[in-house]
């Protein structure tokens, strides 16, 4: 089939204008449309506006503490009755004044149901006089929080409690030589002799860090040497000791400690002199035991360079026993005896002054008096280390004892002196 080119010329004019209604119809739905939801988002604005002012003043009506004597368990107010029976009542607002009112009526008509008074409400302290304030939330921003980290899952492990050990032992000891050589002609005389000296010291103490100390040392001397100008002995010892210091301390003032002191000291073997076959002394000839009650106080000066202890003892025993009975005479025992008991005081100082890094002076001062004979010891050593393993030594020894023969050229008084350069060794 075929149309006419008059014909598809007028359908194509009336789908243009049919378009053009459309779109003309288009935008007048969108316009009222959009008129529509305008007019909706006033209509509910309005309608929030008047909510929001119902809901406050509800709000305010709710919050107003006057009424809630209303709806609180019936108590006796004064306020009505004052209204109502006093010659001047005080009258109040209007709410005030109504609700007196409205509560004085019950009061009359049912006090059945009156269940408190404000009397005692005031006494209980639960009657407040800030109802009528608004409260207010104080709210305060903040950052944002970090977030808590994940904490590991506990693990059970094995807890070990080591007990302190409040005991320190330590100790030291050398072994040393002396060689000495001259000749037959030498000009001064004198002769060759050689000799060698061993000492260890050995301390165990003991303390609780709060108030009590318990300190004990042992020294072992032993030192022999050569003459040849001697035809009786090979041997002869120059140094011989065993001694032990035992010391319990009660702490009474810082450094000041209440102690009781215990000495022993006696020797290895025999004391003997060139040529002569007499035995000065042995072991247990003589044994000294001396145990005294006093003070004791720790020093500790110059940076800790100067220490040790020094200890006054005025209540002290000594007791001395002699096994060779020729020699019992030689330490004031008479008779037959083996020993001697007595009573006095005592002073004991054993210090140790590092002078410089390689040299120290270590010196001990022992005094017993019995006050009718008296005992004085003070040994020196003075030390220089040349190395970690070898040393050198200068001992000197004065010495006064008053229970022994009088010399005629030293009197009371004895002196010992050595040096000797050998191995040393501390742990």
């Amino acid at each position: 089939m075929t149309l006419p080119v008059s014909a598809q010329r007028k359908s194509k004019k009336a789908s243009k204008a049919a378009v053009a209604v459309a779109d003309t119809v288009m935008k007048h739905d969108t316009a009222l449309v959009v008129k529509n939801y305008i007019d909706s988002l006033t209509v509910l604005r309005q309608q929030l506006d008047s909510l929001q002012r119902v809901n406050e003043s509800l709000r305010s009506e709710v919050s107003d503490g006057r009424y809630f004597r209303l709806f609180a368990p019936t108590t006796f107010y004064h306020s009505g009755a004052n209204k109502t029976f006093a010659l001047n009542p005080q009258k109040g607002d209007e709410v005030t004044d109504a609700i007196d009112a409205a509560l004085m009526d019950l009061y009359m008509r049912r006090p059945d149901l009156v269940k408190d008074n404000e009397s005692h409400l005031r006494e209980v302290g639960s009657i407040r006089t800030d109802v009528n304030q608004e409260i207010k939330q104080q709210v305060e921003l903040t950052e944002k929080a970090a977030p808590v980290p994940d904490e590991p899952e506990a693990v059970p492990i094995g807890l070990v409690v080591v007990k302190p050990n409040f005991w320190k032992f330590k100790g030291d000891g050398y072994l040393q030589f002396l060689q000495n050589y001259v000749s037959n002609n030498w000009y001064k005389g004198g002769e060759s002799n050689y000799s060698a000296v061993g000492a260890v010291t050995l301390d165990l103490n003991y303390n609780d860090k709060d108030k009590i100390t318990f300190d004990n040392k042992l020294e072992m001397k032993l030192g022999f040497q050569t003459s040849r100008t001697d035809s009786v002995h090979k041997f002869k010892t120059n140094n011989d000791l065993i001694r032990l210091t035992s010391k319990l301390g009660l702490q009474a003032h810082k450094r000041w400690y209440y102690t009781l002191q215990l000495l022993a000291w006696t020797q290895f073997t025999k004391g003997l002199k060139a040529n002569d076959e007499f035995v000065y002394s042995d072991f247990f000839s003589p044994f000294n035991l001396n145990i005294g009650v006093g003070m004791e106080y720790k020093v500790e000066a110059m940076n800790k360079k100067l220490t040790g202890s020094l200890n006054f003892l005025p209540l002290s025993f000594n007791f001395i026993y002699v096994g060779r009975q020729n020699l019992a005479s030689r330490y004031g025992i008479s008779g037959d005896h083996h020993t001697r008991e007595n009573f006095g005081s005592n002073f004991t100082a054993d210090l140790k002054w590092q002078l410089a890094e390689q040299i120290a002076w270590k010196t001990r001062f022992y005094a017993f008096t019995s006050y009718d004979r008296a005992l004085i010891e003070w040994e020196n050593q003075i030390e220089l280390k040349v190395t970690k393993y070898i040393s050198a030594n200068l001992f000197l020894y004065p010495r006064f004892d008053d229970s022994n023969a009088r010399d005629d050229k030293m009197g009371y008084f004895q002196f010992q002196e050595y040096s000797s350069i050998g191995l040393t060794y501390s742990f």
